[in-house]
């Protein structure tokens, strides 16, 4: 396919994919000096009525709904052979499809996603209008005032929601559509895209779409709460009568299912803390299955991504709801991460922060953070969960940092920083804990 060097007065610089029906060219706008996106009707549908119709009541659809939660649409125009573009959001995170293709996401993630798809829905339910196609093709991520923020795209089949009784044709993608869309005029409404969402949020969490015999996403993933199973079942259901009435009451669903399983997480937590300081209370020295030393506790992070054990004195506070990774030079975002220490809001107190990114590969050039006033010592190298990294120590009259960096395993990267007592050395003992569940 040949690149067009203009559309427009939009400079082409690359093709960012293509379908059935049409391309999706990148673009330069040097009057705004911002890059977009450009949809271009494809040649061999551009001369059928309907078709085109379809194309222009899209970019209709999307200017009058004017979201930060939907794709945008900047201008609209005709190329000299007569095809039709729509000039959009250039959404730089790419789809929920390309994320899928790793496999599930952490648990956490995948709730804040779908709830995030939901609420993007419920304006375009807002609006008046059915999507019909909600898909992971169709759900993009762009950062939007440092935060990423999911945009739900393609409007192709959108129809009016007053017209929803009156729909003759067949119309979505299988696997996600609602039964109900495969019975034409069987008539519509909005839990047809709420069987969706829950369809997306089924394969975040377990990487498959829903199987035909409906198990639970549990049985494919143990680790996901039965409150959530519950959740995503009810938007599945095959009766649509039953399922949520809207992506609202979904969302709230998703988002106390989010509650509950932090607060129960917590309660474990401040037991298994309790425990594991009565046990260092009686003995020391002896080392427990799976590399955790006695009298030690082991934490994670929401979303199950990574898991690590510290000394049960310094198990006492626990944040587990991610890091910014722009605090060492990358991308901003959120990605997971824990912080776990003595007293957390006291600068000399023992504490661990760790953090998982996608971001964190070899060669990727991090600013490693600096600690005044503290003298450095020499690093070294260190291997740990299957990565090699690099430490850096430093210390003060009272306090020792260390800041860990790891990368490889064909994986993501873990980035560590340890706050000790002088004298005290657990670096290497936390380091053998680290383990790595998913990616």
């Amino acid at each position: 396919m040949q690149v067009p060097s203009k559309i427009g007065r939009y400079r082409v610089t690359g093709r960012l994919g293509s379908g059935a029906f049409a391309t999706v060219w990148l673009a330069e706008d040097d009057m705004l000096e911002s890059q977009v996106a450009i949809k271009v009707l494809a040649e061999n549908w551009s001369h059928h009525p309907d078709v085109r119709a379809r194309f222009e009541q899209e970019a209709q659809v999307l200017r009058r709904a004017d979201s930060e939660r939907l794709v945008r649409v900047h201008d609209f125009g005709e190329l000299p052979d007569g095809r039709p573009y729509q000039v959009m959001t250039y959404a730089a995170g790419g789809s929920l499809a390309d994320r899928l293709e790793k496999g599930p996401m952490a648990v956490r993630a995948a709730l804040r996603t779908a709830s995030d798809i939901a609420h993007a829905v419920t304006v375009l339910h807002d609006s008046g209008v059915l999507h019909r196609d909600l898909k992971p093709s169709n759900v993009l991520f762009d950062t939007v005032r440092g935060s990423e923020r999911v945009l739900v795209a393609d409007l192709g089949l959108a129809k009016s929601i007053a017209q929803a009784s009156g729909f003759t044709v067949i119309a979505g993608t299988p696997g996600y559509m609602a039964p109900e869309q495969s019975l034409p005029g069987g008539g519509l409404d909005v839990r047809a895209d709420v069987h969706a969402i829950g369809a997306m949020t089924y394969q975040m969490l377990t990487g498959h779409a829903p199987p035909q015999n409906r198990a639970a996403p549990s049985k494919l993933r143990p680790e996901i709460p039965r409150q959530v199973d519950r959740v995503v079942m009810r938007a599945l259901d095959a009766d649509r009568n039953r399922r949520w009435p809207s992506p609202a009451a979904f969302a709230s669903a998703l988002e106390s299912s989010v509650i509950q399983r932090r607060v129960v997480r917590f309660l474990r937590h401040v037991t298994g803390t309790l425990v594991a300081l009565a046990l260092l209370a009686l003995t020391a020295g002896a080392t427990v299955p799976g590399g955790t030393p006695e009298g030690w506790v082991r934490v994670t992070d929401a979303g199950h991504t990574f898991s690590l054990s510290v000394p049960g004195e310094w198990a006492r506070q626990l944040r587990d709801s991610g890091w910014n990774v722009s605090s060492l030079g990358l991308p901003s975002g959120t990605e997971p991460g824990l912080q776990v220490g003595t007293d957390l809001r006291d600068p000399t107190r023992p504490a661990l922060f760790a953090g998982w990114s996608r971001w964190l590969v070899p060669g990727m050039p991090v600013a490693w953070p600096s600690h005044p006033g503290c003298a450095r010592g020499l690093d070294r190298e260190v291997r740990a969960a299957g990565m090699t990294g690099q430490v850096r120590r430093c210390a003060t009259a009272t306090v020792s940092y260390t800041d860990v960096l790891l990368t490889g395993n064909g994986r993501e990267g873990v980035y560590m920083q340890i706050r000790q007592q002088v004298g005290t050395d657990h670096t290497d003992e936390v380091l053998k804990t680290l383990r790595l569940h998913q990616s």
